[in-house]
């Protein structure tokens, strides 16, 4: 009898192994462009390079408006329902905020207010910071951990945390920040549901 590989992951049954993984990214900045937001992306694009997947990033700086006002989901606009159903219906969330004031920013926050208590209950979270320096690096255990800890969400073991260095223009330039996110997705890899590589070379999956 043979014994089953301990670092495999199979995919559900109920899977079609040709589905693209669906990833959505929120970035809570309130800037464009965003040190934040390039973070996001080249999650994104690391973890493109890897498996098949449908992604879509949600910019706190573009919708931040159409919901600021509101108090309950009902005051929603039909915009912002979407949204939140699209995070609600995430194979995969990636989050990610600048640090502001020792937090995440407000509008983060307020977003996360309105997604369900239970809407994401065991859904693999990537969670990633920006900020000024690498003093600021325990916002994603202090403040986006116990979060995402709240939702009962799967929060991925390591999280990526970039400073004002680890980028050039808005893109992100240093190689030891590509080695983090590679290393956070790997690591992260046996929380993912429906995980399917797109090639049987892909580097380390």
């Amino acid at each position: 009898m043979s014994t089953p590989d301990p670092t495999s992951t199979p995919t559900p049954a109920s899977t079609p192994a040709s589905a693209p993984l669906k990833v959505v990214a929120v970035s809570g900045s309130l800037h464009a462009p965003s040190k934040t937001t390039a973070l996001v992306n080249e999650i994104l694009a690391t973890l493109a390079g890897h498996i098949d997947i449908e992604s879509s990033v949600i910019e706190l700086s573009v919708i931040g408006p159409d919901f600021t006002g509101a108090l309950v989901r009902d005051d929603l606009p039909e915009s912002i329902e979407t949204v939140l159903q699209s995070i609600e219906s995430a194979d995969l969330l990636v989050v990610a905020s600048p640090v502001y004031r020792a937090s995440v920013t407000g509008l983060f926050k307020h977003l996360f207010d309105f997604v369900g208590q239970y809407a994401l209950i065991g859904k693999p979270v990537l969670l990633a910071a920006t900020g000024g320096s690498d003093r600021h690096a325990l916002i994603i255990e202090h403040q986006l951990r116990p979060l995402f800890g709240f939702f009962q969400a799967l929060t991925l073991p390591l999280g990526v945390y970039a400073s004002d260095a680890d980028f050039t223009d808005y893109r992100v330039s240093n190689p030891a920040l590509q080695e983090r996110i590679e290393l956070a997705l790997t690591r992260g890899r046996l929380f993912i549901r429906r995980f399917e590589p797109v090639s049987p070379h892909a580097g380390g999956w």
